[in-house]
């Protein structure tokens, strides 16, 4: 509808600019045809002219030989009369009066043009307009009021000591003298720090539903414009209006659009940045009180933003909104679940913990993935197999299965995989294998993938020595059942690479270096870090902590190359079983390292014939190097 009277209005100037053109141009002609009065009246009195048309002042006239004439006579009372003596034949007609709107839209109508032009160019300058082509200061906070905002704490899960720090905000804007008579101040400014996806806004605009408050919502992008003032101008009527709404919440999102740390790094040198950012400083903290206005915002990257925003009086809580848990992912999934209709055999428990490290907005896309899933299959309801097909395209790609592999590809891939699985299995450190396939997944011809029995906060120095064990164990089956090297294992070899670093460099875990960070300084200074970086290590200490990582990957490399050698005949019984099935789940990974024939797959799920229910299947999550 909008393309349609956009087209509409660019036509209809087209057709006033023409019009306008047309009129032009016959002015033009009717000014060449033009006769002075004194030249008329001789041509009349030397009998030339044969009619005369007169309308208000101006005698259109025809010659003898059928030329038009146009002139302007004055008041001229014998005009008529002299006509009739020269057997001129008079047709009178009555005056128009031009309409004065008319006539200004004709003379002005190229200035006119002009300014409509210039208008529209601001406007689009100033994001389509919003609030009038002069509105530059204008706030573009969008406000809900308590009638619009319907989120509430039941419909945030898994932040649980999230809710209980932003708790004692709901009980302020309700009820603010409860804190006032004993002398308390509520926090002017709560930042939510935490990473994407965990759910920061959907908390703020339940602390402005749960206390019935407006709620105002911005982002710090919306506050930069090109001109110079705009961005102060904008946060100061953001103050005004909602000191007129107060009490309320004002959320900013994404903040480090605005308050980066100032005078540092390369990107950062705006000056209307940092003047917005001073303005929004003085508001939070003036000489004028805002009593009643929380400034809630949110932010991914807490790290860059400018120290004067953390001081007491602004921003003086910060509040940490992290991934969820393993308890906190099965409150959010059953917060989802609800809108969906499921299947008697989902378990959210398993689910949840089948899906470490997902965050609010990934739980939310995984049920959403499931229903599509079940849609395709022509289901009513959603069941465990789709929830199970959704968390392995998410977490290991879509299947390629059109994807043309020449037998010797799918054989060496097959044992670049059971080397991965074999290893995993025999290193009690790793977490249990769940799944391996040879079906090409994104950008991968395999995946081998574990999954940890529990959350972790952390990992010891055996867990990482393991896992770049692991991480080797696919090379070393190339070479000992292939005796080749291909390029399949150039990420497994970065992540070795990476765990081995991190273990010298940054956990003080190498017996040779001690415990002692040999980092540098690698801020990024497009994100406001210093443009220098500081060099704390000398030549002889890199070389040092280079011949460590070396040493630690060595030793690994022997580890996984030793439990292969001692278990080829596993290695190979894996590489048929993926060579038949494709795709083999922890049941038949555990048959295999225990002795015992591969029982056979679980039926796969084909789309529906009609109306049928497809059994669910199997398969949890957690990638592992492919």
């Amino acid at each position: 509808m909008n393309n349609l009277f956009k087209n509409l209005a660019i036509w209809l100037v087209i057709g006033v600019v023409l019009m306008t053109v047309f009129n032009q141009f016959n002015s033009r002609q009717s000014a060449q045809n033009t006769m002075e009065y004194s030249q008329f009246l001789d041509e009349v009195k030397a009998g030339r002219i044969a009619k005369v048309s007169i309308q208000g002042r101006t005698l259109d006239a025809t010659t003898s030989d059928g030329r038009k004439i146009t002139s302007y006579a004055p008041n001229d009372l014998w005009l008529v009369s002299d006509l009739l003596k020269n057997n001129v034949k008079v047709v009178a007609k009555p005056e128009e009066e031009q309409s004065l709107l008319l006539s200004i839209l004709i003379n002005w109508f190229p200035m006119l043009l002009l300014i409509g032009v210039w208008v529209f160019f601001m406007r689009q300058m100033q994001g389509g307009g919003r609030g009038g082509a002069f509105s530059f200061g204008k706030s573009r906070a969008r406000l809900l009021d308590e009638a619009q905002n319907s989120v509430t704490f039941a419909d945030v899960a898994g932040c649980e000591e999230a809710k209980e720090e932003v708790s004692e905000l709901v009980d302020f804007l309700r009820d603010p003298s409860k804190f006032q008579k004993l002398g308390g101040r509520i926090p002017k400014g709560v930042l939510m720090v935490g990473s994407p996806g965990t759910g920061k806004t959907l908390l703020a605009k339940a602390i402005a539903g749960e206390a019935k408050v407006p709620f105002f919502s911005i982002s710090g992008s919306d506050f930069v414009e090109m001109f110079v003032g705009v961005g102060a101008a904008r946060v100061r009527d953001m103050f005004e209006q909602a000191k007129k709404q107060a009490p309320c919440i004002i959320f900013i999102d994404e903040i480090d659009a605005v308050g980066r740390q100032r005078g540092a790094g390369l990107g950062g040198g705006n000056d209307e940045r940092e003047q917005t950012l001073n303005q929004l400083l003085v508001e939070m903290d003036g000489f004028e009180g805002n009593a009643g206005i929380i400034v809630i915002a949110a932010s991914n990257r807490p790290d860059v933003l400018d120290p004067a925003l953390m001081r007491p009086g602004r921003f003086d809580r910060q509040v940490v909104v992290p991934l969820p848990d393993i308890r906190g992912r099965e409150e959010i999934l059953r917060v989802h679940i609800r809108k969906v209709p499921v299947a008697p055999d989902v378990r959210v428990d398993v689910l949840a913990r089948g899906t470490p490290g997902m965050s609010g907005a990934d739980l939310a896309n995984l049920v959403n993935e499931a229903a599509l899933f079940a849609a395709r299959a022509n289901k009513r309801l959603v069941d465990m197999d789709d929830f199970e097909r959704a968390k392995d395209k998410i977490f290991m790609g879509a299947e390629r299965k059109s994807m043309v592999m020449s037998e010797e590809e799918r054989i060496m891939t097959a044992y670049h995989e059971s080397g991965h699985a074999v290893v995993a299995k025999l290193l009690p450190r790793v977490d249990p294998v769940h799944k391996v396939t040879i079906i090409p997944r994104g950008r991968a011809l395999g995946v081998t993938w574990t999954l940890p029995e529990r959350d972790s906060l952390g990992m010891d120095r055996d867990q990482m020595l393991q896992r770049i064990s692991m991480a080797l164990g696919g090379r070393i089956a190339e070479e000992v059942f292939m005796n080749r090297m291909t390029t399949g294992a150039s990420s497994d070899f970065e992540s070795a690479t990476r765990i081995a670093r991190d273990m010298v460099t940054r956990y003080g875990m190498s017996d040779e270096l001690g415990t002692m960070v040999y980092g540098e300084n690698e801020g990024e200074v497009f994100l406001g870090r210093s443009i220098t970086t500081h060099k704390n290590l000398s030549e002889a200490t890199m070389q040092k902590v280079d011949a460590e990582i070396r040493r630690i990957i060595d030793t690994q490399y022997k580890v996984a190359r030793d439990l292969i050698e001692q278990h080829r005949d596993k290695v190979e019984i894996m590489t048929k079983a993926l060579l038949e099935w494709e795709t083999l789940d922890a049941e038949q990974v555990t048959d295999i390292m225990e002795g015992r024939p591969p029982r056979p797959p679980k039926p796969s799920v084909q789309p529906p014939a009609k109306g049928a229910d497809n059994t669910p299947g199997a398969a949890p999550n957690a990638t592992a190097p492919a």
